[in-house]
């Protein structure tokens, strides 16, 4: 079962440099991430949203890539359409950080701030804690034991 960790920030950077310690540990081996979302608000209040695809989608598009060049002599274009449609089954099968949830958190972002969301697969959550207690942030949501949450919120002060 992923965790979840949905954290806010007062810098537009904030977030993009937070995942950048989260990657940092799980190109160690020391955790695994399925999905991840960053979003920031610029000053005049543009949203962009970068959602990194899951692995579930990554392995469906290869999938579905494979299964498409067996076909690509009956039909021209089938590794792209095998890629395309081995993509949607895989986001289908393993959905990754919720769409609708993101928007939520977007909407209530303070203009110049940052997001980030994490479902995070493998590994401590205290590794987790860690490599974010160098940045301040505040705890929107997350899927850890109480005692885990207390001790991020207590890491993004």
């Amino acid at each position: 079962m992923s965790t979840l960790v949905a954290v806010t920030f007062a810098g537009e950077a904030d977030a993009r440099a937070a995942l950048g310690s989260i990657r940092a540990l799980e190109k160690d081996g020391q955790i695994g991430i399925e999905d991840t979302a960053v979003v920031t608000k610029d000053a005049d209040g543009k949203v962009q949203v970068k959602n990194e695809a899951s692995s579930g989608t990554e392995t469906g598009a290869v999938v579905g890539a494979i299964l498409g060049s067996l076909l690509f002599v009956v039909f021209p274009l089938g590794i792209i359409g095998g890629a395309v449609i081995g993509g949607l089954v895989g986001r289908a099968a393993a959905p990754g950080v919720d769409g609708n949830f993101v928007k939520q958190v977007e909407a209530s972002l303070a203009p110049g701030g940052s997001a980030l969301f994490l479902l995070v697969k493998s590994g401590s959550p205290g590794l987790l804690i860690a490599s974010m207690r160098q940045y301040q942030g505040t705890v929107v949501q997350t899927s850890l034991d109480e005692e885990e949450e207390a001790a991020l919120r207590e890491a993004l002060k």
